[in-house]
Parts: C-alpha cells; structure tokens; sequence
C-alpha cells in the first residue's frame, strides 16, 4: 500500500462485517481514500472468488480509480486492475478488479442474472443517488435474495444518511471511517450577492481573491473552481485569462476528450486552477489542491412529467455538495475553501441533493423493469413515481417497444443499445444508417452549433463538413462536440453491427428519422401569424418570429426547454405530411368527433384524420347519430348550468322536501343531476346552440326521473298548488324555510282557517298583494291578520282603491278578484 489514508484505520472492521453478513454500507467523508482502498482490501481478504465489481457514477472517475490501484499494485491497468465504460475495456482474464460505469452493471445482471463469476459488487458513491445507481442495487438485492446468497454487496457513501440504506438492504451493518485528513478553514462572502450579479464574474472575482490571499501561505497550492457546466467554465476560463501570469488555468468538465481531462488531473510547474464541474466532487484525486472556490450551483436533469421534456437547471448546491467540495481541499494538507454565500445564506441550503429517480426522464428505466419482467419484489430506496413511470410506459408503447405492458421483441432490441429508447428505436427502424447513427449522436450530445438557428439540418451539414458549413454561415461550429459526436456515431454503427437487425430498411430523410425518434413532438402550426405549434403529445411549442422554419407548417421538435405550458423550440426539423405518413401512417386515423364547441357555443360534429393531437383533415360530419349530439349538448349544459324556469324550480323544491322527509326520491341537486345526466338526454335532441339549451324546460324531465309513483308521491306530500276559495290553481313554492303562495287579499275573503297543504297539513306562507299587485302583508296566520292588521291595511288601500270592496268583516264577506261596478 502507498501512503497511509483515513480509510484504513477502518477496513478490518469492514472486512469482518462483510465476512459475517456479506453485505454493509461504509461511510466515509471525501478524502478518506475509500474509493482506492477498499476493493484492494476486499481482494487481499480472499473473502469472495470471483471478481470484485465497482460502479462509479463517472467515466473519467471509473478510469482514474483503476489507474491508482493498479499504479498501487504496481501493474498496468487491464492485469488485476481493469475498468469497462461506454465505448472502452481494458480487462484480461487475470482482472479481479473490475471498475465500470453504472450502466454497465445492469447489462451484467439482465444479460446473466446469476453473475456467474462475479463475487463481489460495491456500489461506490452511492450518496449521489443515480438512478443506475438505484436500479443496480435494487436488482443485485434480488439476485442474491433468490439466487447468489453468497454475493458481496457493499455500497459506499460520502454523505449520505446511511440508516435507509442498511434497511434496505437487510440491516446490514454501518462501518464509520474518520473524518478527512486535514483540516479545512471555510471563507464566506461578507454579504450577499445581489439579485443582478452574473455569476461568472463574481466567480472569477472570488478566485482572484483565494489566488491572492493565499499565495505565499502554506495553502499556496492548486486552487479548484466549482462551477455548475461547461459554459460557465469557459466565460470564466476567458475572465481569467491574462490576469493571473503564472497560473496555470485547465478546463475539466465531463464532455472534454479523455486526454483533456487527464491533463486537468495531471500535475504541473506552475500552480493551477482547476475549473470544474461537479464531477471533481468525488473519486478523483487532483494533486496537490490545497484551495477550493465553490459558486455554489449545480447543474441537475429535471423531467417534467405534464410536458414529458427533462432539462437541465441549475440550481443552489446542498449541504452535502458543499460539505464534499470544501473537503476536496484538505485532501493531501490543511486548506481553505472559499464560499459564494454568506454564512447566513448556509442554513437555507438542501440537505440533499434529489435522488435522479424522483427528478429524471424514466423511459430507460421502464424498458429495464419490462425487460426483468416488472418492478414487483424489487427494493427501492425511493421508488419511482407511479405517475412518472405510466408516462414513461406509454412512450415505450408508441415506440412498439412494450405490448400491453409486456417487452416485445423490438423493446429487447432497444435494451441492448446504449441510447435513450427514443434515439435507440430511431436507429433501429433507419436499420443502422450512417445518418441514422450521427443523427443519434448528435441528439444525445449537446448543441455544437450554439446561437445558430433551431434547424437540425444546420448541424447535419456541420457534422458532415464542419469548414464548408462555417465558410456558408455565419456560426462557428464547436470541433471538440463535434469530434464527439462523430466519435459515438461511429460506436453506434458497431454496435447495431453483427448480430443487429440487418439494415434492409429504406433511406429516411432527416426529417422521418426526428418524426420517429419523437412521436409525441411533431408539431402543427396552429392558426395566426405566431409561430405557435401544437405538439402531437399534447402540448404546445413556440419559436421566435423570423426564423427559417418559423413558417413551417409541420415540424418535428427534437429539443425543448420544457416549459409547461409552451415550450420554446430549441432544435427542429421541418417535415412534410408525405415523410409524416410514411414512418407513422399506422398511427394516422380517421375519428368522429362530435363535441361542444365553447368558441361558437354550439355543437359542432366533425370528422377529423388525426395523428394524436394533430387533426391532419377537418371535415363536417352531416350524419352525426343523435346520441353523440345529444352528449355533445349535455356537454355544453354541464358548461353553461341547468336552465332552471320557476315551474321547473318549484318541482325540484317538492322533491327535496319529500325526500328530506326520508321519501326514496333521487337527489336533484345540479351536481347530482348532471354526473348521471341519462334521464336528460332524451329531451336533448336537436338542442345544439347555447340558445336551444338555455330555452329547455325541466319540468317533464323531473317528472320523468322520478317516475310516475314519485309525481304520485310528490303531489300527495307536496301539493304544487293550492285552490283558492274561488276554485284558482295558484302555485306552492317551497323554496323559503316554509311552502308559500302569492295572491290578491280580496280572494281570501271569507276564509277564517289558516290554508295548509299536505297530509301533514303545513301552514302556507301567504304574501297577500293589493289590487295592483303589490305585497301589502305577509302572513302565517291568516284568522290573526284579519282580526288585527287588516284594519290598518283597509285604512290605507280603501283611498287607493275605492273600486275594490274593503268590507268591515272580510271573515264573511264574497270572495272577489274583481272590483265594484262603476256607480256603486
């Protein structure tokens, strides 16, 4: 072994628990060489006979950690030591070490299940929660749950609470290593940095002041800069330039070439700056980094369920993030880590980043549960959202990918590729094309052709002539993305090689290709002069005015920013109807739509040839069935509300009260009479205008909901109307606290008994009217009025209507609705 590090002290405890339970987590603070250390002392242990498994969540961090115990053990990297990422191996049959990238793992088990040959699986750096991550522990814990009781699993963490994780996995046991070797003094900003200060220039700023205050210290050594992506690290690489003579400024980001990075890592002369993104937070030893400057931001991929668009955001660094960047200082001696907040701002922070599983695009995930055969047994430190995964299954579906749920053949080919199933089904359907296969890689990769317009054709002919393309516009093109680029879309070709579908599918245009990579992203330009799409998902789309396919009535939009509401289009294809029914001419259908129109206000039938929420030809439908007009107008009084007239209303108030007084009658509140709304229909027919429906009369359809035995019900208990002693019909209402009706004084005359209504003989609420129709009373006790209030009511109407008779007695006078003769 080489120097001593914090982790040995505590290895025999680890290899003992490993030895008795086979399993633990072991937690260990940045520094603590755990990553280096560990499968060595796995390996000298003897515990396990086959070879040890290690998953890093990085390629540049799987490669350096095999380096550094093969350079311990002496060897070249492939004896006992090897690595396998994406792309690359260097393992022999004398390798016991094995350092692979997460996604590798689960190619192992799906392809093996029993690891045959496999003795041992650390999982390190599980803190960072990758969903690879959580999908191989969750797999390796049911492969030794039903097959490999003898299967060493081991997961490692810098931060993470490590209690859930031991639970999930049995209650292993927790090994503790001590803390960092080295102390680290932590510099906060005096105040906090105002709502328009640009990140860049306060982080160079700040480097300019670590650089400064600690040269000549005995932390005058590397300086790492924390800083969320690529493009802020190379605005900040250009404001530092010149400015620090005699530093040594190297980029470090994960999309650079391997020899780039190396070189970020390698020692040097003069002292260095390192400017790097969150992959310097763990695994990597840079020597001789005796100062951290953190931004304090992060880059995370979010993935928005409602729109079905993941995006990168950026955002504030948690604690546990901020805690393994400060201790990258005090790895090799005592250091300082700069801030970019206040100390008040601290407590403000996440404890946790979130786990990718519960923020990330889970269409890869689905096609591996399907590919195991579900996700039913399998343990989950945070399961995944059961709304997420239904979203992701029904691309899976459009893709024939899944078939009622199950993988299917094409599913199983997809599985084998190293692409988003999106890209991986397009590169299959294009039978492995050349076009295909760069078509791919450049979707996967970030835009090389940065400010040029959302064209995808544009970084096609960059990626085929990069010289030409820049000497026939005027964007500069990024060589480094587009040696990459270039680079996967050659691996890509091998991969769909021998063995692969045979490429007997017919030449696709660019165009066809982006259409069936994104099914649920082809747009059609709604109405107006905006270019405004909407998106055949669902979801809508936008694109600056002006732009060369601003005008386009069809596009394919391979890239968004994934606003909810209308995303802007960040990259886009056009396509004409023709490419669109030749790759998706089996998801293209007539459909007869009849529905309520809230524009016009009407019922509106059409026959619509769509392709999902794309409606490709719009005609009139002139022979509709009634019944789908008669749904489409209760859709439109669902809308508007019932049009209650007061014959209607007076109805519903009887029913309620028969069936308030515990009568077996429906509840005709508008919620309960327009959930289940068949009794409507049938007075629905030819009703198709807001008018038609606003005019109807609910009075016959109560009646017929409630039947004949309910109306017979109905007026027993609650009369509609009362007869006056005239014999007139005048209508009850029951709406108030008691059943009321409304009538002329001068008709109750003569009537020396309250007037009730009903077997149960309720006192009516009268409202007695003057002769020209105004309420002059209102009265529960009739016999009282007369002997009372009457005489003040005949003082008063007696001058205003002298034709009408005002009798002393109205106890025994002729009821009347008429007045006095003239001359008498």
């Amino acid at each position: 072994m080489s120097d001593p590090l914090p982790i040995d002290g505590a290895l025999p405890e680890l290899i003992a628990a490993l030895a008795a339970r086979r399993m633990a987590v072991l937690q260990a603070p940045p520094g603590a060489g755990k990553t280096t250390r560990v499968p060595l002392a796995l390996l000298d242990a003897g515990l396990c006979e086959g070879r040890i498994v290690m998953l890093e969540p990085r390629r540049l961090a799987a490669r350096a950690a095999a380096e550094r115990m093969a350079a311990t053990l002496g060897q070249a990297v492939g004896d006992t030591v090897g690595y396998r990422i994406r792309g690359e191996s260097k393992v022999s049959r004398q390798t016991r070490i094995e350092v692979v990238t997460e996604g590798i793992l689960t190619r192992m088990i799906q392809s093996d299940p029993g690891l045959d040959g496999i003795g041992a699986v650390i999982f390190d750096e599980f803190h960072e929660r990758s969903l690879n991550a959580d999908l191989g522990l969750a797999l390796a814990l049911e492969v030794r749950g039903a097959l490999r009781d003898d299967l060493i699993l081991l997961a490692m963490s810098a931060t993470l609470d490590a209690g859930p994780v031991a639970v999930l996995m049995g209650d292993a046991p927790v090994v503790t290593s001590a803390g960092r070797a080295f102390p680290v003094e932590t510099r906060w900003l005096a105040r906090p940095l105002g709502p328009k200060a640009r990140l860049e220039a306060e982080a160079a700023a700040l480097v300019m002041q670590a650089v400064e205050e600690t040269a000549g210290t005995e932390n005058a050594g590397g300086v790492l800069v924390f800083l969320p992506g690529e493009g802020e690290i190379r605005r900040v690489e250009g404001l530092l330039q010149g400015r620090l003579p005699g530093h040594d400024i190297r980029p470090l980001f994960g999309a650079m070439d391997f020899a780039a990075q190396r070189a970020a890592l390698a020692p040097g002369g003069a002292r260095r700056i390192v400017l790097a993104t969150s992959i310097a937070e763990t695994s990597l030893t840079i020597p001789d980094v005796r100062v951290v400057v953190d931004a304090g931001r992060s880059r995370r991929a979010r993935f928005d369920a409602a729109s079905g668009m993941a995006r990168l955001v950026t955002e504030r660094v948690t604690k546990a993030e901020a805690e393994q960047r400060q201790g990258r200082a005090g790895r090799v001696a005592p250091g300082v880590c700069y801030r970019m907040w206040t100390k008040g701002e601290e407590g403000g922070l996440a404890p946790f980043p979130p786990p990718e599983i519960a923020a990330a695009d889970l269409t890869g995930l689905a096609l591996e549960l399907a590919l195991w055969g579900g996700e039913v047994g399998l343990a989950f430190l945070t399961p995944p959202n059961p709304g997420v995964l239904a979203e992701a299954r029904a691309l899976l579906a459009a893709l024939g990918a899944l078939e009622d749920g199950r993988i299917t053949d094409h599913g199983r080919a997809l599985a084998a590729l190293p692409l988003h199933p999106r890209l991986g089904h397009m590169l299959l359907r294009a039978g492995g094309a050349a076009d295909a296969a760069m078509l791919a890689a450049l979707l996967a990769e970030r835009d090389p052709v940065r400010g040029a317009p959302p064209d995808l054709g544009l970084r096609m002919a960059a990626l085929r002539d990069a010289k030409r393309f820049e000497a026939d516009h005027p964007f500069v093109a990024h060589r480094p993305t587009l040696e990459r680029i270039r680079d996967e879309a050659r691996r890509l070709g091998r991969a769909i090689g021998p063995g692969k579908p045979p490429a007997t599918a017919p030449a696709l245009s660019l165009a066809q290709m982006a259409a069936l990579a994104y099914p649920d992203r082809v747009g059609l330009r709604r109405k107006g002069d905006a270019p405004r799409w909407v998106l055949s998902g669902g979801k809508g789309a936008v694109m600056e005015p002006g732009l060369p396919l601003s005008s386009a009535r069809l596009i394919v939009a391979s890239d968004l920013d994934g606003d909810p509401r209308e995303a802007k289009v960040r990259q886009a294809v056009a396509i004409t109807e023709a490419d669109l029914r030749a790759v998706h001419g089996d998801g293209i259908g007539w459909h007869d739509v009849c529905d309520w129109s809230r524009r016009e206000g009407r019922v509106v039938a059409r026959r619509q040839e769509r392709f999902g929420a794309l409606v490709l030809d719009d005609r009139h439908w002139p022979d509709a069935p009634p019944e789908a007009l008669a749904l489409a107008a209760l859709d439109g009084l669902r809308l508007i509300g019932l049009p209650w007239t007061p014959a209607a209303a007076r109805l519903r108030a009887r029913i309620r009260l028969c069936r308030d007084e515990g009568n077996s009658l429906p509840d005709v509140s508008d919620a309960a009479l327009l959930a289940d709304a068949g009794w409507l229909l049938p007075h629905l027919a030819g009703r198709k205008s807001e008018a038609d429906l606003r005019a109807l009369d609910l009075t016959e359809p109560l009646r017929g909901l409630i039947g004949w035995e309910g109306v017979q019900l109905t007026d027993r208990l609650a009369p509609g109307h009362f007869e006056t002693p005239l014999g007139r019909r005048v209508p009850v209402d029951y709406d108030g606290e008691a059943p009321g009706i409304t009538l002329k004084l001068q008709e109750l005359f003569g009537v020396t008994r309250h007037p009730v209504v009903g077997p149960q003989n309720l006192p009516l609420r009268i409202t007695l009217l003057s002769p020209g129709g105004a309420p002059v009373q209102v009265t529960m006790d009739l016999p009282g009025f007369w002997a009372s209030s009457y005489a003040d009511v005949r003082r008063d109407m007696r001058g205003r209507y002298p034709r009408h008779p005002w009798p002393d007695d109205p106890t025994v006078a002729e009821p009347t609705t008429r007045a006095k003769p003239r001359g008498t």
